[in-house]
């Protein structure tokens, strides 16, 4: 019993409403799987991610979503509804991106991407080109985090380096 049929139309019931947003959870995480795991363009993302998104179980779906690190954000940057896996802020998989503001000194990976809702911070993390795909290296995080790019050091303060998700690079 997922809709409700009447003469003012067709509506979602409770059920309903927890299966769609699950169905937009799971494609969304797709999608950031696909682009930030795989590696994949966005025009082959798209189409990849919707067939994946049917075979995904909620076991793994979690599995999926701590793996990634529990992100905010489609690669569109539309928001990904929180699962329980999020509440309960489930670490194990270890994660294999991670916003540069947990990521300790030595830290090496690429971005991933960026995730801040005030254009002009992402317009700032643009110019001092920390842009998806460029590698980064954490040089300090304290009191301010300082990261290598290329043979340039950028410092920026813990809540742009929380605007900032890597790709860790594997040991």
């Amino acid at each position: 019993n997922y809709i409700q049929v009447s003469e003012k139309g067709v509506q979602l019931k409770r059920k309903g409403f927890k299966e769609a947003e699950d169905a937009v959870r799971r494609h969304r995480l797709a999608e950031r799987l696909m682009i930030d795991v795989f590696g994949l363009k966005k025009n082959l993302m798209e189409d990849t991610a919707c067939l994946f998104e049917h075979l995904i179980r909620k076991e793994v779906e979690e599995s999926i979503c701590t793996l990634l690190g529990h992100p905010k954000v489609c690669p569109h940057g539309k928001a990904i509804p929180p699962g329980r896996c999020c509440r309960k802020r489930s670490r194990s998989p270890k994660s294999i991106v991670s916003s540069l503001a947990d990521a300790k000194k030595g830290t090496k990976g690429r971005v991933a991407y960026l995730h801040t809702g005030d254009n002009k911070k992402l317009g700032k993390l643009m110019t001092m080109g920390i842009l998806p795909g460029v590698l980064v290296e954490v040089v300090q995080t304290f009191p301010s985090h300082v990261f290598k790019i290329g043979h340039m050091q950028v410092a920026v303060d813990r809540e742009m380096a929380g605007d900032i998700f890597v790709r860790l690079r594997r040991k």
